[in-house]
């Protein structure tokens, strides 16, 4: 129980900075109206980009605070779909998921350094004693760049140095590195495109074989609609084999205008979820609450 209500408190805390960030980057009036009205286009597949100087945007961007959501922050719960459900095959899944700015996009090439760090556990929360499986803890340090084209921004570029285990020894150790070539491409308001592709070195001796499970990278879609109601994403990550492709489906229904909580619903199937079990199938599909990052998130 006190897990639980730790979770909850630290959610709401995120929530709240999430909220926070959303209200300083939209207080710029012209950008509000130039987002309000590209999120109201009915040509959602046509592309359209926010019409602003590299200088002005990297100056608005540069008064976001430091720290921010990084990737979906959730908890979860739910049911695999490809074996019998019981207490000890259903589970729980949270994520945390935060970034820090360490500069301002002052650095060669106008380019900004950041830390970013996610979290995620798999809990088996129906078994008796309520154990945690195993848990991924995932930090990266890197730069990031902004993308403009025509005096628009388009989107933006990263490359980090990540480090990715488990926090185990012996024969349950799973870990690796690998440098991370990343980018984020906003076709309009609503739809944008994201991709990473890492050079890998694993070093974990009982995960050797990992790449084989986990590819090389993965493409990510995104749309968001109106007033941010709803945010569907899909996620392809191609393994190794012609056609293998581990598949992450989510949507999201924001609860309230006010705040930056979502009812979220979270579908996998593949391989690689987590590291301590990365060479077995698993389909699952998984319900609960999610904290997204801001309106514009290029990360």
């Amino acid at each position: 129980m006190l897990r639980i209500s730790s979770l909850l408190i630290l959610f709401v805390l995120v929530s709240r900075i999430s909220a926070q960030e959303d209200y300083i980057y939209m207080t710029n009036d012209s950008l509000r109206q130039e987002y309000d009205k590209a999120m109201q286009d009915p040509h959602i597949f046509k592309p359209r980009h926010f019409k602003i100087s590299e200088k002005d945007a990297i100056k608005l961007a540069d008064k976001l605070p430091a720290f921010a959501v990084y990737k979906d922050t959730y908890f979860v719960t739910g049911v695999p779909l490809n074996q019998k459900i019981t207490n000890e095959s259903a589970d729980a899944t949270f994520q945390i998921s935060i970034r820090q700015r360490l500069t301002k996009s002052v650095l060669p090439f106008k380019t900004f350094a950041y830390l970013t760090y996610t979290q995620k556990s798999f809990w088996d929360i129906y078994a008796e004693s309520s154990p945690f499986r195993d848990t991924n803890y995932n930090p990266g340090l890197g730069l990031g760049k902004y993308i403009f084209h025509q005096h628009k921004l388009v989107g933006a570029a990263f490359a980090q140095i990540k480090h990715e285990s488990n926090g185990r020894d012996g024969e349950e150790s799973r870990s690796w590195n690998y440098l991370s070539v990343s980018m984020k491409y906003f076709f309009n308001a609503r739809f944008n495109l994201a991709g990473e592709f890492w050079a890998p070195y694993v070093d974990g001796d009982n995960n050797k074989d990992l790449l084989d499970y986990r590819g090389l990278g993965y493409i990510s879609l995104n749309y968001i609609s109106n007033k941010q109601k709803w945010w569907l994403s899909a996620d392809f990550n191609p393994r190794k084999g012609f056609g293998n492709i581990n598949t992450t489906m989510t949507a999201s229904f924001r609860v309230s205008q006010k705040s930056n909580q979502y009812l979220f619903a979270r579908f996998f199937q593949g391989y690689g979820e987590s590291l301590m079990d990365y060479n077995r199938y698993t389909m699952n599909i998984r319900i609960g609450i999610c904290i997204k990052p801001d309106f514009y998130n290029i990360f």
